[in-house]
């Protein structure tokens, strides 16, 4: 029986198809024509991670990096603050390049079946997920350094929105279609490898307000949880997940259906109560 699309996976293709619009209506509107409900919003305005990028700039010289808008500031902003309280949510609901890979990722799960997002091996897998960390320093710093938006040329979310334009740099291409490969047998692997944004808001996730908590009275130990998890964390073995690479998609949940006992794995603020533990 075919499972019922998630309110996660309805949210997910609804910006994603938002984000396309606004892309293909700023290239119009270039041209003289355009969609005027949209107005002239380009994916640099409706991009939270050009906050980041232009906050040296911001604080030092009191503008903005080219081509960063106000609005950048505001969703950046935003975002933190959902963070702080939920994880980052953006990740794992919003992003439409990380709803672009888990598309590519059910063509991985078809073929390799059980075996995909298995292929790396834990004692090496483990330190790779760093590796955004030097991304994001590498992109600051250069960003802060020039004044433009160094990160651009590589970014595989700009090309999938921008590849017919004309604009995007050849390896900004290189960079996407490496994402499409490895997709096939990795789930998310620019977020778990590469992603600067997902570097940063993967630290909200040491102080998270409302963490994923798991019941370890009522857990039986079946690990469903860790299988549907996308970034490859071991939630089983914890009471409550702190890991930089949880994105909050709710797959591992008693909610959600991973986990086949009820009040067992929530994102909660409080511990287990005792009467739950009972029931």
């Amino acid at each position: 029986m075919k499972k019922k699309p998630k309110l996660r996976t309805w949210i997910q293709l609804a910006l994603f198809i938002l984000i396309a619009i606004i892309a293909v209506n700023h290239t119009l509107v270039e041209s003289g024509n355009g969609i005027p409900l949209l107005g002239s919003a380009s994916l640099h305005a409706v991009c939270p991670f050009g906050g980041v990028e232009t906050l040296y700039h911001l604080i030092t010289a009191d503008t903005f990096v080219k081509k960063i808008h106000e609005s950048s500031i505001v969703l950046m902003l935003i975002v933190f603050v959902s963070s702080l309280f939920l994880g980052p949510i953006f990740c794992g609901w919003i992003c439409p390049l990380g709803t672009f890979q888990e598309w590519i990722g059910k063509v991985g799960k078809k073929v390799f079946k059980k075996k995909y997002n298995r292929f790396i091996p834990y004692s090496i897998d483990k330190y790779l997920r760093y590796l955004r960390y030097g991304l994001l320093a590498w992109v600051l710093y250069m960003t802060a350094m020039s004044g433009v938006l160094a990160f651009e040329k590589i970014d595989p979310f700009f090309t999938l929105f921008q590849f017919w334009t004309g604009e995007v740099a050849i390896t900004g291409f290189i960079t996407l279609g490496i994402v499409i490969i490895l997709s096939l047998f990795v789930e998310r692997p620019f977020c778990k490898y590469a992603c600067p944004y997902g570097a940063v808001l993967g630290v909200f996730n040491l102080f998270r307000l409302i963490p994923l908590r798991r019941n370890i009275n009522t857990c039986i130990n079946c690990k469903a949880c860790d299988r549907a998890c996308p970034m490859n964390i071991s939630v089983s073995t914890s009471g409550k997940v702190r890991d930089h690479q949880c994105i909050s998609c709710y797959e591992c949940t008693s909610d959600d259906g991973a986990c086949p006992v009820p009040n067992t794995m929530e994102f909660r603020t409080n511990k287990f109560k005792t009467e739950e533990i009972i029931k």
